[in-house]
């Protein structure tokens, strides 16, 4: 038999199996790409992409390719070793601190491992376009992308080298930058639409990338590190950390003057609520934090938690770090357990808080003297809010910001984002074009990422099932599975099966291994997981073969040169 090129045989493939999970896998995706023989780790959050593996990740990088040129990108390919003072000038070695791969050249020369390329993009769009004839334009690559996580885990879900398309729209005006924002996004429905997942588009912030619009596409999954919420009333959905809260504000004449309370070992919000028989809801925790090393305190309702998440996502690239009691020890002014902001707000400390301690609204809280507590602290007449940030823990039945409806929480895996930059990038490089005018016209960017080998792991915890790995033929590494159970025969017949539809244009991975039993073939087969399972078994000699379907797992009988046809219609 002639090796066809759209013909894989086991045989001569690179390809070991597992029985077994690895010991410290514990998401699907892990166990079922290392068992299946599709990436093994090289070390800690880097893999390699065997012969499978690299074309399930190729397959994935051709529908992005595919969609991005139908929408006018143009790609490129820029260095992953960038210098370092690229990103200082936009401040976001700061922002990444830790996360950042650094490095010096013989000559002490600063560089990093490029995490994302806005800056860099930015450079060669000032070399190239001088005018604004020069655009709108849009660049793209996949490339390989570096950070340094401190934990990397969940396989090639969150490693420190993974594989990424990033785009890069420039436009002279905000409604060219909207309507770049805009394609982008239809462009990620086709692609994720074709690849085959279940995905959500949330409203989401922007981090270290900058900017102001933000949106990303979501795979739910049990294995996400992402929450986001949804509300089943009218289709709102959000990131939790972009989740906003509105609260209206109430009269603050309406309330008692504060009242003063001797609450002796009350230092929690559990021992005052029973102290004083009030719900938590009716108190008020401040939390003292430091950011960047300055005493800050955030007041949240006293039923809440305080996201530390979220709340460092507002605050960056500030430092945000909780109160030590070395840190007490040096401000007697604050009482551990008894803060409250009457008087202390904009005074000893800055004072953050939560919508929810809305002007108006009363509460029980630290009197700032040990053992002691007030009554009808009201926000506005007692203390002041310096600013106001949606920092609470996320709970279920939360008030829609749409419709008041309670909200669902779920758990996904981000598969892209997309940014509208404005000019934070432009205006670190003077990013300037000759407008019609004549005169200087900053450029206006976007940014658009899709996790690349992220999307193969996504697909594997969307779509695997008890057996092993099940692609969506869109990606699978081959159209059909050819099983040869048995013998001399069985081999013949799958080895001319795959010949002839190989001809036909479908991918065939042919199992034809002279020393595996028929039970292991099957097992691999399941576990490998390509949508169409072909078998030359005992019927064989008869002309008739076994069609199963990966995903249903429905099978039937069928004379060879039907089997053939309706495989290759498909393909």
């Amino acid at each position: 038999m002639s090796q066809h090129s759209h013909v894989q045989r086991m045989s001569r493939m690179m390809l070991k199996t597992l029985r077994d999970d690895p010991a410290d896998a514990e998401t699907a995706s892990h166990k079922l790409l290392v068992r299946a023989g599709y990436v093994r780790r090289s070390s800690a959050g880097v893999w390699t992409w065997l012969p499978l593996g690299k074309r399930v990740l190729e397959n994935v990088a051709r529908v992005v390719r595919e969609e991005m040129d139908a929408i006018g990108g143009q790609e490129v390919l820029l260095p992953a070793l960038l210098p370092r003072e690229l990103y200082e000038t936009t401040g976001r070695a700061e922002e990444y601190g830790d996360l950042l791969f650094s490095l010096q050249d013989r000559k002490g020369v600063d560089y990093v491992l490029g995490p994302t390329h806005e800056e860099l993009f930015a450079q060669v769009v000032k070399d190239q376009c001088s005018s604004y004839k020069d655009l709108p334009v849009i660049l793209y690559q996949i490339q390989i992308k570096y950070r340094d996580e401190a934990r990397p885990r969940s396989g090639v879900l969150r490693g420190r080298e993974f594989h990424m398309k990033d785009s890069y729209s420039f436009d002279t005006s905000d409604e060219g930058l909207a309507a770049a924002y805009g394609l982008h996004r239809e462009a990620y429905r086709r692609i994720f639409e074709r690849l085959g997942f279940d995905y959500r588009i949330v409203s989401a912030v922007s981090g270290a990338m900058g900017g102001s619009a933000s949106e990303e596409f979501l795979a739910p999954a049990a294995a996400g590190e992402d929450t986001y919420v949804q509300c089943p009333s009218c289709g709102f959905a959000a990131n939790t950390e972009a989740l906003t809260t509105t609260v209206a504000p109430s009269p603050a004449d309406v309330h008692p003057p504060v009242e003063e309370l001797d609450t002796p070992d009350t230092p929690t919000i559990e021992t005052l609520a029973a102290h004083l028989d009030v719900p938590a809801s009716a108190t008020l925790k401040n939390l003292l934090v430091k950011v960047d090393g300055e005493i800050t305190a955030v007041g949240v309702p006293g039923d809440r938690e305080v996201d530390l998440g979220k709340l460092a996502e507002h605050l960056a690239p500030a430092q945000v770090e909780v109160v030590t009691a070395e840190d007490f020890a040096g401000r007697p002014d604050l009482v551990r357990g008894y803060v409250g902001p009457q008087g202390m707000a904009g005074k000893a400390f800055r004072y953050l808080a939560d919508p929810r301690v809305a002007p108006g609204t009363s509460w029980v809280t630290g009197a700032n003297k040990p053992d002691s507590h007030a009554r009808n602290v009201v926000c506005g007449r007692d203390f002041e809010v310096d600013q106001y940030l949606d920092v609470v823990v996320v709970e279920p039945g939360d008030p829609c910001p749409r419709c008041g409806a309670g909200i669902e929480l779920d758990r996904a895996i981000e598969i892209g984002h997309i940014f509208q930059l404005g000019r934070k990038y432009a205006d670190a490089f003077e990013l300037d074009v000759l407008g019609q005018n004549g005169k200087p016209v900053r450029v206006t960017m976007g940014s658009y990422g899709i996790g690349v080998s992220r999307a193969v792991a996504a697909l594997a915890e969307q779509t695997h099932d008890e057996l092993g790995l099940c692609w969506p033929r869109e990606v699978a590494p081959a159209d059909v599975h050819i099983v040869a159970a048995g013998k001399a025969k069985q081999t013949e017949l799958a080895l001319e099966l795959a010949e002839k539809l190989g001809a036909a244009g479908v991918r065939v991975l042919v199992d034809d291994r002279a020393s595996v039993s028929p039970g292991v073939k099957f097992t691999d087969a399941e576990l490998i997981g390509v949508p169409q399972i072909l078998v030359a078994g005992r019927r064989a000699g008869e002309g008739v073969v076994e069609l199963k379907d990966r995903r249903t797992g429905e099978r039937e009988e069928l004379p060879v040169d039907e089997a053939l046809a309706r495989l290759t219609a498909a393909g």
